[in-house]
């Protein structure tokens, strides 16, 4: 995250979901063109290899996020981009208005005999507090909220599924209610080559750990 964009959004925007009549116009062609190759996978950042599925999850900031998935084992391609809101091809600098609508998002491609779509639910909770509405932490606005954008039947009612479960083990745990939105049928643009794989470009890189410690399934006396 640009350290001045950052500031400069907490000093200025409240947390508030633009309308699509507010939203920016955006574009009609592509930010990513043409389209790069995987920094760790070598493979194009869109390919989809044959047997493959594909997840999108949004926790906050999408630059850990993404590295948590590629190190996943059965995961064969990642992106980050932008999901969940009305600006078509927005830039990463518009989407930080909180005026896209949008939120940063993670393409996770995988091969589900090696990972399940359940096991990457588990992951997306475990790693952040999805309590905290428009936001992680200091990262504050739209852009940053908790969401699950499922591409079909299956996935959604497995997310709806692991939502009611978490919930319980949070409530357990003294949190609040989860404010993660779960909405399929969303579009996803690819963020800037700057931005796909940035830790693996900058080791150093911002990346908080919003993590709340409960764990996503039953209690170990609850486990049949």
């Amino acid at each position: 995250m640009d350290i001045d964009v950052m500031g400069w959004i907490q000093r200025t925007l409240k947390p508030h979901m633009v309308s699509p009549d507010e939203a920016l116009p955006g574009r009609d062609t592509p930010i990513l063109d043409p389209m790069p190759r995987h920094e760790i996978f070598g493979l194009p950042l869109d390919e989809e290899p044959e047997g493959s599925e594909v997840a999108y999850f949004a926790l906050g900031c999408y630059w850990g996020e993404e590295r948590m998935f590629w190190e996943t084992e059965g995961v064969l391609n990642t992106a980050v981009g932008f999901m969940g809101g009305f600006t078509p091809n927005p830039t990463y600098r518009e989407s930080c208005t909180g005026q896209t609508g949008h939120t940063e998002t993670v393409k996770v491609v995988y091969d589900p005999r090696r990972v399940s779509y359940d096991d990457l639910l588990k992951m997306f909770w475990e790693a952040h507090d999805p309590t905290q509405l428009n936001r992680q932490g200091n990262d504050i606005g739209t852009q940053y909220r908790s969401a699950i954008f499922p591409v079909n039947d299956e996935q959604l009612a497995a997310a709806e599924r692991s939502r009611e479960v978490f919930q319980q083990n949070l409530h357990e745990a003294g949190y609040g209610d989860i404010t993660t939105e779960i909405t399929p049928g969303q579009t996803f643009y690819y963020a800037e080559v700057e931005h796909q794989q940035y830790l693996h470009k900058n080791p150093g890189g911002y990346c908080p750990v919003h993590a709340t410690g409960v764990k996503c399934g039953p209690r170990p006396d609850q486990a049949s």
